[in-house]
């Protein structure tokens, strides 16, 4: 029975990059960019709620023992994970939309190979707070129930299904085929399950660094969304669209926390 929930866990936001990517087999068109803002915006505003409800929160009530202390775990894994996604940033060759220039060091990926492992970049982190969390409900305590991991991975499901649009209708405009900017939408996200389960291994093994964990994914996740979804949403034309939508994702993943956690 855990398993299937362990699965259930793991494969939920896999499942929304997968139904995103999809798009490319009934839309002709790529997605406009006031419509690409208003992605950018919601899935910034779900990961910034889920870093906080979903796992800063957390850590500390894991660390309630060190009492006016209990922050310390939350601040030094912050910062491990921030600087965590700081170093991938510069050892994988990645392309933001819309940027003309790749990142990190330089390969002979073609672009749209490029562009898949930008979004495979900051998946990273959306598995791993997938996976820490059911980690935290695998410890027992009480203080992260099995419906705190489920809100957590509908939220980054929801924030996904755009995400895998966003990859695999550029990828069909490039010139790619159909089946190929799909598969490639799917395999960005695949990196999620792999980082959740692989994250639970970690934290079965050393229970006491839980919440070190936890900020951790908080960090990663919040460096993916300074780094990339804000200035992608703020580009161009100046429209409000992206924080209109970055407040819908933000209260959207609050209240699912709130009253599935």
């Amino acid at each position: 029975m855990i398993e299937k929930e362990l699965l259930a866990g793991l494969l939920i936001p896999f499942l929304g990059t997968s139904l995103g990517a999809a798009c490319v087999f009934v839309m002709k068109k790529e997605l406009s960019a006031r419509v690409q803002k208003a992605l950018m915006g919601f899935a910034a505003g779900v990961m910034v709620a889920a870093s906080v409800w979903s796992l800063l929160i957390p850590a500390m009530e894991e660390s309630a023992s060190l009492g006016s202390w209990s922050f310390l775990p939350a601040v030094i894994g912050f910062w491990v994970g921030t600087l965590f996604l700081l170093a991938l940033d510069h050892l994988i060759p990645h392309l933001h939309l819309h940027a003309e220039q790749a990142e990190g060091p330089q390969s002979h990926f073609s672009k749209t190979v490029m562009m898949a492992l930008a979004v495979t970049l900051h998946n990273i982190p959306e598995g791993m707070a997938v996976g820490v969390v059911l980690a935290g409900w695998l410890a027992g305590g009480g203080d992260i129930s099995f419906s705190a991991a489920i809100a957590l991975s509908v939220g980054i499901a929801i924030q996904n299904f755009p995400e895998g649009a966003i990859v695999s209708m550029p990828l069909r405009a490039s010139g790619a085929s159909r089946a190929r900017a799909f598969v490639l939408g799917v395999l960005s996200g695949a990196v999620e399950p792999v980082g959740g389960a692989l994250t639970i291994l970690a934290a079965s093994f050393v229970v006491p660094v839980l919440p070190y964990l936890l900020a951790f994914a908080a960090g990663a996740m919040l460096y993916v969304v300074v780094e990339e979804l804000i200035p992608e949403m703020s580009e161009g034309t100046h429209s409000d669209v992206g924080v209109v939508c970055f407040a819908v994702g933000f209260t959207l993943m609050m209240a699912l926390d709130v009253a599935l956690g």
